[in-house]
């Protein structure tokens, strides 16, 4: 019996507990909420997965000047010298022509103070010599016009002379023509008249007057053959001279000429001499000015390279350093090689300056806050030592109403993040491509050469 009153005990104490279990337990609603919940946020998710997402192109840099001339600089001395003063200090703002640094001489060839009045001195003697090699080129000129017009007179004379014997030598030749004729008469006579003394015609006084007379021309012949003999010699002597003329004419044009050459010559010498003493004055007039380094513009002294006084420097060292005043700031950014391409030269970017408090939002840049505007200046045709491509950013102009300025406190060669924005996708198709590491899609192809045709078209 009392077993059985226990297990009925038992059966209602289970029963309350399974009461007290289900009042405890979540009631079925909670568990409805729960599935509510989830599907909201699956929807939430979805949504923002559907929102658009604007793809960015992220890069870091430092500030730099949009002009070449803006950039920092070194001020350089021209001439090797000792130094003797400084005339600024670190940090102190010059002006364009203002003296940074002066120097003394320590060249041994620029030690005479007087030696401009040398020079000068040298040059009016070298000019004196320039004088006297004109009036020898003169002089020279002068004899070559009288050797010409001498060798004309004689050249006349003499050739009249060789005619003259030319004549002499036809006259004797028709002279020895004529004798030859009278002695060839006279052989025939001869013969003639002996053969009439065999028959008894003549008598041997005839005869022997005939051959008298035959000796008389041929003495005529042999006289007139010498005479024209002599004709000829004097015509060949006539010739001989007037070659004797022309050649003394020729070596005496020569010799005339040769002094001529050598005054000249002379006379460009001394030019060459006198422009190089003009040379040495202007260059000793020059370098005494840069006994004195001054600002190339206006700006501020960074940092002096040498110290001292007494200190000798080379020619063309590095003495300080010069930041230009109010340079045109840019910034310059380094970005991927992979995502040089899809980079048009009027793609905005916004830019992150250090010091300078922001939150920058990649995907939505128009809620960033503490950033600023920027437009691509230019794109580097070559990539840089860490395979990187630079990006110049300049400021946008005009600035947009929702951006502020620059700061103008920005000093070069500080850092700034920069991101270049391209166009919008949904935020899905950013996670894939993420995923993936696919570059950023384009809404056009990009134009690089656009500023180089506007550029071209504006010239």
């Amino acid at each position: 019996m009392s077993k059985k009153q226990n297990i009925t005990e038992v059966m209602e104490n289970w029963e309350q507990l399974s009461e007290k279990s289900v009042q405890k337990l979540m009631p079925a609603k909670g568990a409805r909420l729960l599935g509510r919940i989830l599907i909201a946020v699956l929807i939430l998710f979805i949504i923002i997965l559907m929102l658009p997402w604007r793809q960015t192109i992220p890069g870091r840099g430092t500030v730099t000047a949009l002009r070449p001339q803006d950039r920092p600089q070194t001020v350089q001395n021209q001439i090797g010298g000792r130094i003797e003063r400084w005339a600024v200090s670190e940090g102190q703002e010059v002006k364009k022509g203002d003296t940074i640094l002066v120097l003394s001489e320590t060249s041994q060839s620029y030690f005479d103070p007087e030696l401009p009045e040398r020079l000068n001195e040298q040059l009016t003697a070298k000019r004196g010599s320039e004088v006297a090699a004109v009036q020898k080129i003169e002089a020279g000129n002068a004899q070559i016009a009288a050797l010409t017009n001498g060798l004309r007179f004689q050249l006349s004379a003499a050739e009249n002379k060789v005619r003259q014997a030319k004549n002499y030598v036809d006259i004797d030749s028709a002279d020895l023509v004529a004798v030859q004729n009278f002695y060839d008469i006279s052989q025939v006579r001869l013969k003639r008249y002996e053969a009439g003394y065999k028959t008894g015609l003549f008598s041997l006084t005839d005869i022997e007057s005939r051959r008298l007379k035959l000796q008389e021309d041929k003495a005529k012949v042999i006289s007139q053959q010498n005479k024209l003999n002599n004709s000829k010699q004097n015509l060949i002597n006539a010739r001989i001279d007037l070659d004797n003329i022309r050649a003394k004419y020729q070596e005496t044009l020569a010799k005339a000429q040769s002094d001529l050459g050598s005054a000249i010559s002379g006379r460009a010498s001394v030019q060459g001499e006198i422009a190089k003493l003009r040379n040495d004055i202007a260059n000793i007039s020059i370098r005494r000015n840069l006994y004195v380094v001054r600002a190339p513009q206006s700006g501020f002294v960074v940092k002096t390279l040498k110290a001292g006084l007494g200190e000798n420097i080379k020619e063309g060292e590095s003495i300080a350093t010069l930041q230009p005043k109010s340079p045109q700031v840019a910034a310059e950014i380094y970005v991927s090689a992979m995502d040089v391409p899809l980079i048009l030269d009027t793609s905005d970017v916004r830019l992150q300056f250090e010091g300078w408090p922001s939150i920058q939002f990649s995907g939505w840049p128009s809620v960033a806050v503490g950033t600023f505007a920027g437009k691509v200046f230019s794109i580097d045709k070559v990539s840089s030592s860490g395979g990187k491509y630079r990006l110049l950013i300049k400021q946008a102009n005009p600035v947009p109403t929702k951006d502020e300025p620059w700061p103008p406190q920005l000093r070069q060669g500080s850092g700034v993040y920069g991101r270049v924005i391209l166009r919008s996708v949904p935020v899905w198709y950013e996670i894939w491509r993420q995923l993936n590491g696919f570059p950023p899609s384009l809404e056009k192809e990009p134009d690089t050469g656009s500023k180089d045709k506007e550029k071209e078209k504006k010239s």
